[in-house]
């Protein structure tokens, strides 16, 4: 396969004066998780039905695997399957009445249909709630019943939009393994969230998506490196000394000082995208002026920028969700 799994070229989608995608350059590799990140409203949702099919572009151009995705979508479709942000299965059904007949209707004859549901809910650890309703499953289950549901017949590109919203974390972790065992069996993976160390954790390349635009694009690692080679992490012994500390970190680092919803914790950036060097010196100064003005520190730490700060830098407000 020479083509790219996906490959866009001034996609636009637009809902009356609403441009949803606005002019999106994509190139997504094979074998691998791309991340499309972004806040409630950004376009993600509109870009993946696109797609995949589900809506007609109104510019630009999109490939999947070489196929246009208006002229060539019965090619594109047979190539591709899609889990939405709500489960697709039906809920009066059991488990396996839900995959078998999926199974049948992609063509697997009976004996074919059940061996193949029986394999799914053992390997996405449902075979004890194979004979209960969906109705009655838990929403991690829920979530794993439904992208069994879109590997029954293993695709070449899979689309996950975000597929982990409302979970709780060991739900989350759950579903993270089932997509990282369906990449290493060679599914390209095209992940929606807005879940920032979701998407540290499972994409190789990740694009920020912000008013149907993409306004950044690379490896998570790359994408911290430009906006700072270090971050500062201050724990205060009273929180009532907030205030001050941030006022001096504001003068001594020269940036913005993020106070995050924990009391005694503030956040900042400290030196230049290629200094890491400076970034220490900044930190040191920064500690040292803390214990001047008899500020007590529980904890202070210099690390590379998080997703969230990128998402902060680049957007210039928080994202909707923030895991």
């Amino acid at each position: 396969m020479s083509a790219p799994a996906i490959e866009t070229s001034g996609l636009v989608k637009t809902f009356g004066d609403n441009r949803a995608v606005d002019g999106v350059d994509l190139t997504v590799p094979h074998g691998t998780v791309y991340g499309l990140l972004g806040p409630n409203g950004a376009g993600k949702t509109t870009l993946v039905r696109v797609l995949a099919t589900l809506l007609r572009p109104d510019g630009g151009q999109a490939r999947v695997f070489g196929r246009d995705v208006v002229r060539e979508a019965d090619a594109v479709r047979s190539r591709v399957s899609l889990t939405g942000q709500y489960a697709s299965v039906d809920e009066d059904l059991t488990g396996t009445e839900n995959l078998v007949l999926l199974a049948r209707l992609l063509g697997h004859g009976k004996r074919a249909a059940r061996d193949r549901a029986a394999q799914l809910l053992e390997a996405f650890g449902l075979t004890d709630a194979a004979g209960r309703q969906v109705k009655k499953y838990s929403g991690g289950m829920r979530r794993r019943i439904d992208i069994a549901a879109s590997i029954l017949n293993t695709p070449d590109l899979l689309f996950l939009d975000e597929p982990t919203t409302g979970l709780d974390p060991r739900s989350r972790n759950q579903v993270w393994d089932i997509i990282r065992v369906v990449v290493a069996h060679g599914t390209t993976v095209l992940l929606t969230t807005q879940y920032l160390d979701e998407a540290d954790r499972l994409a190789g390349r990740i694009a920020v998506i912000d008013h149907g635009k993409v306004i950044a694009e690379g490896t998570p690692g790359s994408l911290k490196a430009s906006i700072g080679s270090g971050t500062v992490h201050v724990r205060l012994r009273d929180a009532a000394q907030r205030p001050e500390a941030e006022r001096l970190l504001t003068t001594v680092l020269g940036t913005s000082v993020q106070a995050g919803t924990d009391p005694v914790a503030l956040t900042a950036r400290a030196g230049s995208a290629d200094s890491e060097r400076g970034a220490a010196e900044h930190a040191s100064r920064a500690l040292a002026a803390l214990a001047d003005a008899g500020i007590l520190v529980d904890d202070f730490s210099l690390g590379q920028p998080s997703l969230d700060e990128v998402f902060l830098a680049l957007t210039d407000r928080k994202p909707e969700a923030v895991a």
